[in-house]
């Protein structure tokens, strides 16, 4: 029989057509290669400890004398020009000063993480962060992280019971140690003012 016989209906039927997408049983998967299953999003605490929230070392009479006589002839100064509110000014100070030296500071939760450091709610990326170094404040170390924005500008965080050197080692797999920063001209000033006119003896003098 010729195949040209075929029923006339048959032969002008549409063909399938072959640049259809397969069925997406048929696609392959690759499911197993998401970003969040890959591992890499656990937040991981490398350190954590607790720490006043700022140096504290107690003052005794003799510091709190000298400034009481140091604000005494600054207000004759300031009286005498009629500067009646730097007056007031002064005397917030040297309370501010009185308080900050006489009320212990409460213990901040310190925690250094993969993502970033926190001090207690406060908590900043890694990616916001620029360098660290250490600085000594009557006779304790400080870690001073430099913020990339200008405010806050440093995370000052005291280390308690943590050493230098282990928090150092931490540090270094996220952000550049700088080992020396030059003073500013302000503690230039304020360290020349402490050595030529102490306002109290030093632990070591006075234990002599």
């Amino acid at each position: 029989m010729d195949q040209s016989a075929q029923p006339l209906g048959e032969k002008f039927l549409p063909t399938e057509p072959l640049d259809l997408p397969r069925p997406e049983k048929e696609l392959p998967s690759h499911t197993g290669e998401m970003p969040h299953e890959s591992g890499h999003t656990e937040v991981h605490t490398l350190l954590s400890w607790h720490a006043p929230g700022r140096p504290f070392r107690r003052k005794n009479k003799e510091y709190f004398i000298n400034i009481l006589l140091i604000m005494l002839a600054i207000e004759v100064i300031l009286f005498l020009f009629a500067q009646y509110f730097l007056m007031l000014l002064v005397v917030a100070l040297v309370f501010l000063n009185y308080a900050l030296n006489t009320v212990p500071p409460h213990d901040f939760r310190y925690k250094i993480s993969s993502e970033g450091i926190m001090v207690e709610d406060y908590f900043v990326l890694w990616q916001e962060l620029y360098d660290f170094y250490f600085r000594v404040h009557d006779g304790e170390d400080l870690l001073i992280v430099r913020t990339k924005a200008l405010v806050p500008g440093e995370l000052v965080i005291t280390l308690g019971d943590m050493t230098k050197e282990h928090v150092k080692s931490v540090l270094l797999q996220y952000l550049p140690y700088r080992e020396y920063v030059k003073p500013t001209m302000m503690e230039k000033s304020g360290d020349w003012l402490s050595k030529t006119f102490p306002l109290e003896k030093s632990p070591h003098q006075s234990s002599s």
